[in-house]
C-alpha cells in the first residue's frame, strides 16, 4: 500500500499551491480532484486544453498523481464524452484510477446501474480503474448496495471512505462486505458526532484497517482526505502530517 493526499485537503487553493503544500508536508504522492466548480483541475479545462492540462498536472511539483477525484455534478451535457476524454487524460497523465460519486439515495437502482455500465464501459476500454465512494446520502451509504452495485457492474470498484459509516449513526455500520470490492480509500479520523476529528480522536482503527485490506491483497493507495471545514476545531496541517506518519509505519 501507499499513501497519498488529496488536493482536496487544500480546496480552496490553486492546484499548484495545494500541491506545494502537500509537498511541504512531505508528501511523494497526490489525488488530483476535478470538478467543473473546483479550483484544482476542471473537466472544461481538460476538453478545451488537452495537452495544455496534461503539461499543468506534470508541472505541478514532483508529486505522484495516484488517482483522479472526479466531480461530474456540474456536467449537464454531454457526460458521456466528457467523461470519455477525462479517462483519456487519466491515460495519458499515467493515472490508474478515477473515483466518482454514486447517485443520490432514492435513485432507482437500475437507473444507476445502467449510469455505471456507460461509464465503467468508458473507464475500462481506456485501462482506468472506475470506483464509486461510500458516502452519506449516496446509495453507497448502505455497505450491502455498495456491493450489490459492484457485482451488478464488471469492473467497478468501490472508494471505501469509513467516516461515512460513523459519522451521524447510532452505532457504526460495519462495511466488511465492502472490503473485496475496495480499490481505493479516503482517509481522515471520525466520531458519531465530528465528521473530522483530531488523529487518534475519533473511531477509525487505521491498523485493523489496513489488516483487513491486506488480506484482499489491497496494494492500491490510502488517501488521507482531512477537508477544509469552518467545523474544525484543529489546525489540517500538522492532522495531515500526524496522520501520513501513522499511516507510513503501518504499510
Amino acid at each position: 500500500m501507499i499513501v497519498a493526499a488529496s488536493t482536496l485537503c487544500f480546496e480552496s487553493c490553486s492546484l499548484e499551491e495545494a500541491v506545494r503544500q502537500l509537498a511541504e508536508l512531505e508528501f511523494e504522492r497526490v489525488e488530483i480532484f476535478v470538478s467543473e466548480t473546483g479550483q484544482h483541475l476542471k473537466p472544461s479545462e481538460i476538453l478545451d486544453n488537452f495537452e495544455g492540462s496534461l503539461r499543468r498536472i506534470r508541472n505541478a511539483s514532483p508529486l505522484e498523481p495516484v488517482s483522479f477525484f472526479v466531480d461530474l455534478s456540474g456536467l449537464s451535457t454531454g457526460l458521456e464524452e466528457t467523461f470519455r476524454q477525462i479517462c483519456r487524460f487519466s491515460k495519458q497523465a499515467m493515472v490508474p484510477s478515477i473515483t466518482i460519486q454514486a447517485s443520490p439515495i432514492g435513485t432507482p437502482f437500475n437507473t444507476e446501474i445502467d449510469r455505471l455500465k456507460q461509464l465503467c464501459n468508458i473507464a475500462t476500454n481506456e485501462g482506468i480503474l472506475l470506483s464509486i465512494k461510500t458516502e452519506v446520502d449516496r446509495l453507497t451509504r448502505d455497505p450491502d448496495t455498495a456491493v450489490e452495485l459492484c457485482q451488478a457492474v464488471p469492473g467497478l470498484g468501490l472508494t471505501l471512505d469509513p467516516s461515512h459509516y460513523i459519522f451521524g449513526c447510532e452505532r457504526t455500520l460495519s462495511f466488511d462486505q465492502v472490503l473485496p470490492h475496495v480499490s481505493h480509500v479516503h482517509l481522515r479520523d471520525t466520531s458519531p458526532d465530528h465528521f473530522q476529528t483530531r488523529i487518534g480522536q475519533g473511531e477509525i482503527e487505521y491498523g485493523r484497517l489496513i489488516t483487513q485490506l491486506d488480506r484482499f491483497d489491497y496494494t492500491r493507495a490510502l488517501s488521507i482526505e482531512i477537508l477544509e471545514s469552518p467545523d474544525n476545531d484543529f489546525d489540517r496541517e500538522p492532522e495531515l502530517r500526524k496522520l501520513r506518519l501513522l499511516l507510513e509505519s503501518l504499510v
